[in-house]
């Protein structure tokens, strides 16, 4: 495993979607995606690139002004893995919970598998049940 270049192409990709994503550009963040992408731990099975979509546009309609940070990103030939945290506040229906005004963080970190520089298979792991505890949907654990 190397730390990246930041210059690299696949990089470049993933810094570029993340820009989108935080300008509010969901199009522009879906555009790293590719059109046969597999998105897997977000739900029972992996997602396709309309269920992405669908899956982001719910977050983007819950935390309407939510920010995206990479922390650390490493690679290893076509793949990349960060680290990363989501911030925003809940303002939309999430997940069944309704909007609380909660200041929410959420953390998390990525396998990208890159073809081309685009994503064409994603496995993702964040702290969804923590979110939920910060909704106050479900009693933290003790």
């Amino acid at each position: 495993m190397t730390t990246i270049d930041p210059g690299t192409r696949n990089a470049t990709a993933l810094a570029t979607a993340v820009e989108r994503w935080n300008a509010g550009d969901l199009p522009g963040y879906l555009q790293v995606y590719a059109d046969d992408i597999r998105l897997h731990g977000y739900s029972p099975e992996p997602m396709d690139k309309a269920g992405v979509e669908t899956f982001y546009q719910g977050i983007f309609a819950a935390f309407p002004e939510n920010h995206l940070e990479l922390h650390e990103t490493f690679g290893d030939g076509d793949r990349l893995t960060t680290r990363f945290t989501l911030t925003g506040r809940h303002d939309g229906d999430f997940m069944g919970v309704a909007p609380t005004g909660t200041r929410i963080t959420l953390p998390g970190i990525t396998i990208l598998h890159f073809r081309e520089g685009a994503i064409v298979e994603r496995w993702s792991c964040s702290d969804m049940l923590g979110l939920l505890v910060q909704l106050g949907a479900v009693p933290a654990p003790r």
